[in-house]
């Protein structure tokens, strides 16, 4: 899978962020995954909570959020089995950076849709991220558990660009989706430097 083609992403990340930060503390980065995880479940019930009216998004959320927290557990486990224990929530600065961005005020469609986009975005990093995970970490184990969540992530990205679509009405949903891609690979660049997921 290429994310250039794919997922659009502008900037890819350097394969050194997994030899030279994330080997160096797999106990970091699982711990910090772990969390991104259940903030993705959050994410999915706050769409709920703000669109309860849209049943067809309400169902497509409620089994997403479910697969979040699946993934969640699945971290956890090999969290235990590998004698660690979940630490603290980290502080995910790279979402701040983007929530700034989605737009503030405008109609329930408006917040609606660029919710859907900023949700997509992280989606796609993420997926980007557990790629370059699978394909270069130096534990077979999770090399297979992160292609795995790869496929996953990329469906969440494009189920999240689908409903964006579906619920537009006149919103130009492309245009706003390269903003976001444009702002992102901007964000980006001062990331892949942590045992962070998007760190």
């Amino acid at each position: 899978m290429s994310e250039k083609t794919i997922l659009k992403l502008q900037l890819p990340t350097d394969p050194i962020w997994v030899t030279n930060v994330v080997e160096s503390n797999i106990e970091e980065i699982l711990t910090d995954h772990a969390f991104c995880e259940q903030k993705a479940a959050s994410n999915a019930i706050t769409l709920i909570v703000q669109n309860h009216n849209l049943s067809d998004l309400v169902q497509e959320m409620i089994a997403l959020a479910q697969e979040e927290m699946d993934h969640f557990k699945r971290v956890h486990d090999i969290i235990l089995q590998r004698g660690f224990v979940l630490g603290r929530e980290r502080k995910d600065n790279y979402v701040g950076e983007l929530q700034k961005f989605m737009k503030k005020g405008g109609s329930r469609t408006d917040q609606l849709v660029d919710r859907l986009l900023f949700s997509a975005m992280i989606e796609a990093r993420s997926c980007e991220r557990f790629k370059v995970l699978s394909e270069n970490i130096n534990d077979e184990e999770l090399a297979a558990f992160y292609y795995e969540l790869m496929v996953s992530e990329a469906t969440h990205y494009a189920t999240f660009i689908r409903l964006a679509k579906k619920y537009a009405g006149d919103i130009d949903v492309d245009k706003r989706w390269k903003e976001y891609l444009e702002h992102e690979a901007i964000v980006i660049q001062n990331y892949g430097k942590m045992e962070r997921i998007h760190g």
